[in-house]
């Protein structure tokens, strides 16, 4: 690890005017991914700012009856807050499916949502990869890639998004706010990960130099009954192989209103809004949900050792969206 100026802000102007010192400088919130990755010299910032002590780490609910979530708030606290727990427990149980809970003390709401992607060939400097040096190019396509992305790659990159709370922030249409030297500014969670295309080292939308600090929750009544389902290789703390964040609001055997996300598919955590279309309307019945899941994998474009995932996305789907409408109905 090379050395690095370290700073502590105390307050939110303070940390933003240290961020637009320069594009080699890293907020440090819990470190969980930010000093792994400056451990194998994938990172390697010349600046730290240190934001642990900045007000951000309150959770509270807006006049609308949403939620506003710090960006410091730990993933361990925002878990087991009460009001997510009530009204958007999908997010809940994906930040309990996200780590240990030694890493969930640690890592924080701003920090998750910047992570970077687990692929081995980006975390191994003596390889190749497009995201760390661009133009150098994408080993895994013909490489190991059996946990990449079927939807939404490039030829430059099939990396996935590991993170699992982005994937129900995503279905419930979470806005990402922020601060920059030239004032604030909010995107949807939607538009914050940007496309793969030519560009996979340009992962978000954010400005230079900004400080997330908060994201917030719109009121979404349909998301108090939601579940988040991970497959993983094994049992104990690991990443997706593909996941999924479900809401479904059934009304006299009709689905009334969906909302679907899946994780560990692509760069960014994917909103299944060709899903939600087959669902609005349908009978609440596994027919209606195998078609919904089939729809939205239409646009799969699996690689030659990670096909087996759209199979599994398509049961997921079918079995959470059947657990939920049994809920319901009971």
């Amino acid at each position: 690890m090379r050395e690095f100026d370290y700073r502590r802000a105390t307050d939110v102007a303070g940390a933003v005017a240290l961020l637009g010192t320069g594009p080699d400088t890293r907020c440090l919130g819990g470190g969980t991914n930010l000093v792994d990755l400056m451990k194998t010299g994938v990172e390697r910032p010349d600046r730290l700012v240190d934001i642990r002590e900045l007000p951000l780490d309150r959770i509270e609910s807006t006049e609308d009856g949403g939620l506003r979530i710090g960006a410091t708030v730990t993933n361990a606290d925002l878990a087991a807050h009460p009001e997510v727990r009530r009204r958007y427990p999908a997010l809940a149980q994906a930040l309990l499916a996200g780590a240990s809970g030694q890493l969930r003390n640690m890592a924080t709401v701003g920090g998750n949502l910047l992570q970077r992607t687990r692929c081995g060939y980006f975390a191994d400097v003596s390889r190749p990869c497009n995201k760390r040096i661009p133009g150098s190019g994408c080993p895994a396509v013909e490489g190991e890639h059996h946990n990449h992305a079927i939807l939404g790659a490039s030829a430059h990159c099939v990396a996935v998004h590991p993170s699992d709370m982005a994937v129900p922030l995503t279905a419930f249409d979470a806005v990402v706010r922020y601060e920059t030297t030239d004032g604030p500014g909010e995107l949807p969670l939607a538009e914050f990960y940007l496309p793969v295309g030519d560009t996979p080292h340009l992962e978000t939308a954010l400005p230079p130099g900004a400080l997330i600090t908060e994201v917030v929750l719109p009121p979404a009544p349909v998301a108090a009954r939601s579940r988040y389902r991970k497959v993983r290789e094994r049992a104990s703390y690991a990443f997706a192989i593909g996941s999924l964040a479900a809401a479904l609001d059934v009304r006299d055997g009709v689905v009334h209103e969906a909302r679907l996300a899946f994780g560990a598919v692509a760069s960014r955590p994917w909103r299944a809004l060709a899903a939600e279309r087959v669902l609005t309307g349908a009978p609440a019945e596994p027919e209606t949900y195998a078609a919904a899941a089939r729809a939205e994998l239409a646009a799969a474009r699996p690689l030659p050792h990670n096909g087996y995932k759209v199979t599994l996305m398509r049961n997921l789907v079918v079995a959470v969206l059947t657990e939920l409408a049994e809920e319901a109905a009971r």
